[in-house]
């Protein structure tokens, strides 16, 4: 358990290729960092048109009872991080699913395609 806790910390924290917190996001895009389970924060910049979509605005209506709105720096989800790159795939290949999908439905297939490519 703790060495995937670090192996995850490395994978998502110690990137080279994201940018630092100074660099200017470029128009268009949004930093988000994502806080997973153990409080592990990964970084993203993701295309803005993003969180309008009706999953992002599920995402962010649940941070925000955990952090609110008021805090500075990159947009705050708390969601696994699997999960939301799993979210990244579906919206990227604009997988027509995901355009009906409610979260809970998002969480169910995410967690049944993980446990079927791992039997």
């Amino acid at each position: 358990m703790i060495r995937s806790c670090i192996v995850k910390r490395l994978l998502c924290c110690g990137a080279k290729s994201f940018p630092s917190d100074s660099d200017a996001v470029p128009e268009g895009r949004v930093r988000v960092n994502i806080i997973g389970k153990d409080d592990i924060v990964c970084k993203f910049e993701m295309e803005t048109n993003y969180l309008n979509h009706p999953l992002f605005e599920n995402l962010l209506r649940l941070s925000e009872e955990e952090f609110g709105y008021s805090y500075d720096g990159a947009l705050r989800i708390a969601c696994e991080i699997d999960l939301f790159q799993y979210l990244l795939h579906l919206l990227k290949t604009s997988n027509p699913s995901a355009h009906y999908m409610q979260l809970p439905d998002l969480v169910s297939k995410f967690y049944s395609t993980a446990n079927a490519t791992h039997l």
